[in-house]
């Protein structure tokens, strides 16, 4: 209980990257579409909506860091991300960003049920990128270090500034009170976004849930959309969002060169 009541949530925001150009093969040359990054744009103000906070009961998101990908789809989403969120004190692009992660990079990360006959070449992939991309769960998906006894969690409450200005004229005897109120995050809750790719998307949200990663290919991840996990202090782990696309509309929604939802 006591491990409930004052430990950290770690909230796991998953992105996919924007729409790319698919007609090269050399990763560099593989960028976002116009349309891409337009929904990359839409996806940083969507997330910088949900970090600003509502009151001083729900008040902004401690987001610690912006994870990426090695790949240059996500480097590029990431970037566009980064300049629509805010800092904690309301600069902007203030979220601390970590170097790109390989192990983040796309890949078959588990053979899929119910499946056909595998070529030998998809089978040696699989086999291949697995390893990599359960690190990579391993990496980023665990609960916080739980507190102890006389741990003293930082005060959520809001700063207040009052400032007392006398009148011009002397005889006056009277003043204006001006009072600025600033949210600050709750310390019990901790955010990380990570843009990386479909298929390695798939088999997070399959390994957070307990599911049989086998599984992972039932899933479709659109371009940009929003995948959200929480894990509680107990280890319990929870599914907040699932391939959201809401922010985007209909003439924005992509599943790779798909447009639409009539594919």
């Amino acid at each position: 209980r006591f491990v409930r009541k004052n430990g950290v949530t770690r909230h796991i925001i998953l992105i996919r990257h924007g729409q790319y150009d698919e007609t090269h093969k050399e990763d560099e040359h593989r960028i976002l579409t116009e349309l891409g990054r337009k929904q990359a744009e839409l996806t940083g103000k969507r997330l910088a909506e949900m970090i600003k906070g509502v009151n001083e009961k729900f008040g902004p998101c401690n987001v610690k860091v912006l994870r990426v990908s090695d790949m240059a789809r996500a480097k590029e989403t990431a970037d566009i991300i980064a300049k629509q969120l805010p800092t904690m004190d309301g600069g902007g692009g203030g979220v601390e960003r970590s170097f790109p992660d390989a192990d983040l990079n796309e890949g078959r990360p588990a053979h899929h049920i119910p499946g056909g006959k595998a070529r030998q070449s998809i089978i040696d992939r699989t086999d291949e990128n697995h390893p990599r991309i359960e690190k990579a769960f391993q990496k980023y998906f665990y609960r916080a270090d739980p507190p102890s006894e006389d741990q003293e969690l930082p005060s959520t409450t809001t700063t207040t500034a009052t400032e007392e200005e006398q009148s011009p004229d002397e005889n006056t005897d009277t003043t204006t009170t001006t009072t600025a109120t600033t949210l600050k995050p709750n310390p019990k809750h901790e955010f990380e976004i990570i843009v990386c790719h479909a298929n390695v998307i798939r088999y997070f949200m399959c390994r957070a849930l307990q599911l049989p990663p086998e599984a992972w290919l039932r899933l479709c991840i659109f371009n940009c959309s929003l995948n959200y996990v929480t894990i509680r202090p107990t280890g319990t782990v929870s599914c907040r969002l699932l391939g959201d696309i809401g922010h985007l509309g209909h003439e924005h929604s992509t599943f790779s060169m798909h447009h639409g939802f009539n594919w």
